[in-house]
């Protein structure tokens, strides 16, 4: 049997599953995790719900698209827009996170410190349409990811346990691995001033 449910509805029931996850203060890390990746797997299960604006690319440089901002900062909803070959530099989010592949692929490879700067953590973990993945402080949280494409757009929706859009962040030289701090903003967002 099909679903009738409106796909314009996916992103409200996404949030109201959201609001009552992190309603749970105390939760362990491990058990919020667990429970945003089911809702972000269910959302990004389908296809049919994002509005165009927010999976439009730019020719030079991928798009953070803010969908939602919880009024208390607990966590932020946004879509990821990678024009064909794009990719961010080395980066973290200190906070957890979640990413759901939407359409298309990405793929993410992790990093760490090391003393003559940043060194591959592993394998590179791709993501296909409805697959999740997470990085926090705890489990790994430097990272670059690319569009997995050099001829199409790739969309992914990624959820973070804060406004990531106003969180100070780094980027880390490759060679040294020295960081920088960054505030990314949102192509759909003015940038308040500081």
């Amino acid at each position: 049997m099909q679903d009738t449910r409106s796909g314009a509805d996916a992103l409200a029931r996404f949030i109201a599953r959201m609001d009552a996850i992190v309603a749970e203060r105390d939760r362990p890390e491990a058990e919020t995790l667990e429970s945003v990746g089911k809702a972000l797997g269910d959302l990004v299960a389908r296809d049919d719900w994002l509005d165009p604006q927010f999976a439009e690319p730019h020719p030079q440089y991928y798009r953070q698209y803010l969908l939602y901002a919880d009024p208390q900062d607990r966590y932020s909803v946004v879509s990821f827009v990678w024009g064909p070959g794009q990719k961010t530099p080395i980066h973290d989010h200190c906070t957890w996170g979640a990413i759901g592949m939407l359409r298309g692929a990405e793929v993410g490879q992790a990093y760490v410190q090391g003393a003559g700067g940043m060194a591959e953590a592993g394998p590179s973990e791709r993501l296909e349409p409805g697959d999740v993945a997470f990085v926090s402080p705890t489990i790994g949280d430097i990272h670059v990811v690319r569009n997995a494409y050099d001829d199409r757009v790739s969309v992914s929706i990624h959820v973070y346990g804060t406004d990531i859009g106003k969180q100070s962040r780094h980027v880390f030289d490759p060679a040294t691995g020295v960081a920088k701090t960054f505030v990314s903003g949102y192509a759909n967002v003015e940038r308040q001033p500081t």
